[in-house]
């Protein structure tokens, strides 16, 4: 699945994670706050704007309309993550 291969690629669920909440990021910003080098985040951002779920505004990156739509599916998984870590770390291995 095309989405699947896009969003499994180094740092890209970094990237999206970053321009959540209506974010508007320069290229600058946006490197510095997910940690990624220049050179994979020109390649992720290519890959995102090509596939039409980030944009370049004059205020910086965000993400389109789509790329929204996309965040409002992968957000319940962050929730499931933190349920996750935290019986990990209790030990209860079921929620």
């Amino acid at each position: 699945m095309a989405l699947l291969d896009l969003l499994g690629r180094r740092w890209q669920l970094r990237l999206l994670w970053e321009l959540r909440d209506d974010r508007h990021l320069r290229f600058r910003a946006l490197q510095e706050a997910a940690g990624i080098s220049p050179s994979v985040l020109n390649t992720r951002l290519a890959e995102c704007i090509e596939a039409g779920i980030v944009e370049l505004t004059d205020e910086g990156y965000a993400l389109t309309a789509r790329g929204r739509s996309l965040q409002d599916l992968l957000l319940p998984l962050n929730g499931w993550a933190e349920d996750w870590a935290s019986a990990l770390n209790t030990g209860d291995p079921t929620p």
